[in-house]
């Protein structure tokens, strides 16, 4: 049993969901997001009052407009690492089963919002920094996971590469079997 395509052509569509994506593309790219995100947080958990007020540096870190810095850096973070998850989310609710990514843009949209009116004027606490932890920890665990699903499909691609192309069977008196159907 021959086969049409070439070894080449196989193993690009081995990478591939059933969605058509390129696994290594998506995890280039929870990986990218994560790192960015990572990055951005670092200013964000100083520029958190409740953090400055815990460490005692509110006097040393506190500045006229820092709410509003604290808005634009987990702005960033929620619109650039929160974009997997919502367009998941509109997958999801377009396929009318919503799941995981359903959940997680819920939450950060949920605490974006509220947090955002919280620096206009609304009184309460800011949640940037758990918007942004959350999305950190699910970019680290969506990157992890695409790497194993590909480290997984990569064995299966050489387990495959290691059956033969064609069987016989053979009866039990040692001689192969022959149908008996004609066409």
């Amino acid at each position: 049993m021959e086969h049409s395509r070439s070894d080449h052509e196989m193993d690009h569509e081995m990478k591939k969901k059933p969605g058509g994506h390129d696994h290594h593309h998506m995890i280039a790219d929870f990986k990218r997001r994560f790192w960015i995100c990572l990055v951005l947080t670092i200013p964000i958990i100083f520029l958190t009052p409740h953090i400055q007020n815990l460490l005692g540096i509110r006097e040393l870190l506190g500045f006229y407009g820092d709410s509003y810095a604290l808005l634009f850096l987990s702005s960033i973070v929620y619109f650039y690492g929160g974009y997997p998850f919502f367009k998941g989310m509109y997958n999801e609710l377009k396929s009318r089963m919503p799941g995981m990514m359903t959940l997680v843009a819920v939450a950060i949209t949920t605490a974006y919002i509220y947090s955002s009116a919280v620096v206009f004027g609304l009184k309460g606490e800011i949640f940037f920094l758990e918007l942004v932890t959350l999305v950190d920890i699910m970019l680290l665990g969506h990157w992890l996971e695409m790497r194993s699903v590909m480290g997984a499909s990569q064995a299966l691609q050489q387990l495959v590469k290691l059956l033969p192309a064609s069987a016989h069977k053979l009866m039990s008196e040692g001689r192969p079997w022959k149908s008996h159907w004609k066409n």
